[in-house]
């Protein structure tokens, strides 16, 4: 189907990185269903494939549970369709994924530790293949999977990246050009008073400007009236506090981009988020906005 659905099959390890490579295709546009059964694939592909559907790019992620079914059946009869399918396969050598293990003090899907698999909630019946031992499980998976890694058209061993590293090469390998991954940055005033956001990733101290709240024709309004925000905005010290701000958020943004962070929250403060927090925050937004970020400006305290 010249021009049709994209499809990309990602499977692998447990804890080969499924997950980072799913994110990192969502970050670059693609639709993604994770833990999809094998048999719901044929499924999906029609509904993708309805006239007005507007899914482009989908990527399934086969979790450990489906393997038991075939997942190669299901992959070739979606290739059959000419659909345009990719199988990324990701793996990492055994010490590896015994030490990923050990540093997330998760359970291995098919690891049934020091009880038999039938009393462990959402573990494989005692019918079905277990191990029990993580170095077992790891080995059992690849024999599980060993028929879709030959059906793989990308197979990355994720053992010597790191989840940085890991998420650059799938972008690369599956981003449409020109894609780029999005980082959403909130701008919030707020008032100390009412406490900090906890939410907050950086966060600056307004309270040393002039308080407009000791200007009697002033304090009735908030930052947004523009005579509020005019007295603030012509203070030398705002001034001053902006020059050197800007350059530093302008470095910064980028770099949390680049190192996957999907949102990113700058707070600013005053006593009471009604006056000085408000006005800098608008003014900060709308200097940003000319750099291209995708921004939104929000004013926590401003009715309080």
């Amino acid at each position: 189907m010249a021009g049709g659905p994209e499809f990309v099959i990602v499977a692998g390890s447990s804890g080969a990185g499924r997950s980072t490579a799913a994110n990192a295709l969502e970050d670059v546009g693609w639709f993604v269903i994770d833990n999809l059964p094998p048999h719901l694939i044929g499924d999906v592909a029609d509904m993708v494939a309805r006239p007005g559907a507007r899914l482009r790019r989908v990527a399934l992620v086969a979790g450990t549970r489906e393997y038991r079914e075939d997942l190669v059946t299901a992959i070739t009869q979606l290739r059959e369709r000419n659909a345009s399918v990719r199988v990324v396969y990701l793996d990492a050598p055994t010490d590896v994924l015994v030490r990923r293990y050990d540093d997330t003090r998760r359970r291995h899907p098919l690891h049934t530790g020091d009880q038999p698999a039938a009393v462990l909630a959402g573990q494989p019946s005692s019918a079905e293949p277990v191990a029990e031992s993580v170095v077992d499980a790891i080995e059992l998976e690849r024999q599980l999977l060993a028929d879709v890694r030959e059906t793989a058209d990308v197979v990355i061993d994720t053992g010597a990246l790191n989840v940085h590293e890991l998420r650059d090469r799938v972008r690369d390998e599956f981003g449409a050009p020109g894609d780029e991954p999005q980082m959403r940055t909130a701008v919030m005033s707020f008032g100390y008073k009412h406490g900090v956001p906890t939410e907050a990733d950086l966060v600056f101290d307004c309270r040393f400007l002039p308080n407009p709240h000791w200007v009697p024709e002033l304090r009735p309004y908030t930052g947004l009236h523009p005579g509020v925000r005019d007295w603030v905005l012509g203070q030398p010290a705002t001034s001053t506090f902006l020059e050197h701000l800007m350059p530093l958020l302008q470095a910064l943004l980028p770099s949390y981009r680049a190192e996957g962070k999907s949102y990113l929250t700058i707070a600013l403060g005053c006593t009471g988020g009604r006056h000085r927090s408000v006005a800098i925050a608008e003014q900060v937004t709308h200097l940003l906005a000319g750099q291209g970020h995708d921004l939104h400006c929000r004013h926590r305290d401003i009715a309080r």
